[in-house]
């Protein structure tokens, strides 16, 4: 009886293995019948054959609704097949192509143009030529760093923590206690080495999203000596650990730390990223006493590509050719303050120059005597109504410096923001320096000078 038992689990196992088998062969058929449909359609009908061969014969150990099922499948499998075969046959792949490339051609044709347009709409437009000329050449020769794509940023280039190192050795980094640094990754090695040689470190909150200014120095109750110095350097961890401070408290600022996309070493003029917040902060921290605008410096650290070099080298070579077929007019293009000697336009007033420039190579001191002219406080007259509602803290000061005055202070023309501003739904441009009272003189209120009526702390 026991032999009878296994006998028959044998058998039902052996049947098993056949069924498995047969599933098997129909599984792996199917790659076999794709492929065998990629062939000249001569031997459509003689791998049909080979294909239709693997299928499982009915039998007791597959269900007869399995083969069915297998069947129609392989059927319908060989039909799309054919039909798709059939269809490629009429597509003339080389018509498609150039038909695409002919479309695509025009389609940037009509995005340059628009382009062109709305930049001929900005205060500064050979701003953005300047900008797009240095920020592809940065992405092209693979120079850029994290974050990328580097376009409407202040750019992080390979050499920034030298360029960084280079700037901790001048002697007014050295001397200085207070150090304002932009927010910018390029320049994070710069913030880190502030708080490293014990200094205090003031840096804005992002586009002044969430209020105005951080302050952190390293090794104090605020931020013991135990915290790791690259936790406090990013966005995150600079609001984090940071102390918020107001328009309204009592400091003073030795040096000011620019992150640029262009500068020039000659006059000083630097380009940023297109929304204007180093000028706003610069304007702030001058109208309320925090900085002495005729004697804070005013550094940058760059790569060698991002330095004006007279058109010698690229990005500037390419540049300055485009600069002189627009001065001649070849594609109709009105001037903006740019020459043949020179991409840069004329500035603003409270464009903010550069004193020097630092590269991982080089530290460049702008001549005092071709260095353009260094604003003071807030320009009211040129801040647009659109930069003024988008900055809260802005919004603050012009309110409280009118409540000091007792009349209105000008707005600025209206004015189409910068692309990125707009894009992001956020405070362009940085603007604005205070002129004034019934539309001209200052009307500045300092802090320090007891006209706010605020409380002030006083910080060291």
């Amino acid at each position: 009886e026991d032999i009878m038992t296994q006998s028959a689990s044998t058998g039902s196992l052996c049947r098993l293995s056949m069924a498995l088998c047969r599933a098997i062969i129909v599984l792996a058929s199917i790659p076999l019948i794709t492929t065998a449909y990629v062939q000249p359609k001569t031997g459509i009908s003689r791998q049909r054959s080979i294909a239709t061969s693997l299928l499982p014969q009915r039998s007791s150990c597959l269900d007869v609704s399995l083969n069915s099922r297998h069947s129609r499948f392989l059927t319908k499998l060989f039909t799309s097949a054919d039909e798709s075969m059939s269809t490629s046959k009429s597509f003339d792949e080389k018509s498609f192509e150039t038909d695409r490339l002919s479309k695509d051609a025009q389609a940037m044709n009509e995005m340059k143009q628009v382009a062109t347009n709305e930049f001929a709409k900005l205060r500064t437009p050979w701003k953005w030529r300047i900008r797009k000329a240095v920020w592809d050449y940065l992405e092209e020769k693979d120079i850029a760093q994290f974050p990328r794509p580097v376009h409407h940023r202040i750019p992080n280039f390979i050499g920034a923590d030298v360029a960084a190192e280079n700037l901790a050795t001048l002697p007014e980094f050295q001397s200085a206690k207070m150090v304002k640094v932009n927010p910018d990754t390029p320049q994070r090695q710069v913030r880190h080495l502030v708080l490293e040689n014990g200094k205090t470190l003031l840096t804005p909150q992002p586009r002044l999203r969430t209020g105005f200014f951080s302050i952190l120095k390293h090794g104090t109750d605020a931020i013991p000596s135990d915290v790791p110095i690259k936790a406090l350097t990013s966005s995150k961890g600079a609001a984090k650990s940071g102390t918020p401070i107001t328009l309204y408290e009592k400091y003073t600022v030795d040096l000011v730390v620019v992150g640029s996309t262009a500068v020039c070493p000659k006059t000083g003029a630097r380009v940023g990223k297109g929304e204007g917040f180093a000028e706003l902060e610069w304007g702030i921290l001058s109208e309320q006493g925090n900085l002495d605008a005729s004697k804070v410096l005013v550094v940058t650290t760059v790569h060698d590509s991002q330095v004006f070099d007279g058109g010698v080298e690229e990005p500037w070579k390419s540049l300055m050719a485009q600069q002189e077929k627009d001065d001649n007019g070849e594609d109709g293009m009105e001037g903006d303050g740019t020459n043949s000697q020179t991409p840069f336009g004329a500035l603003t007033q409270h464009d903010v120059p550069v004193d020097i420039i630092i590269t991982p190579t080089r530290v460049i001191r702008v001549p005092k005597d071709s260095k353009l002219p260094t604003p003071s406080g807030v320009y009211w007259d040129l801040l647009s109504p659109q930069k003024l509602a988008q900055i809260r803290v802005l919004q603050e000061l012009k309110k409280k410096t009118e409540e000091d005055l007792g009349e209105s202070l000008p707005s600025g023309p209206d004015e189409v923001l910068p692309p990125t501003a707009e894009r992001k739904q956020q405070g362009g441009g940085r603007g604005g320096r205070g002129r004034g009272r019934g539309g001209r003189g200052r009307g500045r209120g300092r802090t320090g000078q007891g006209g706010r009526g605020r409380q002030q702390r006083e910080i060291q």
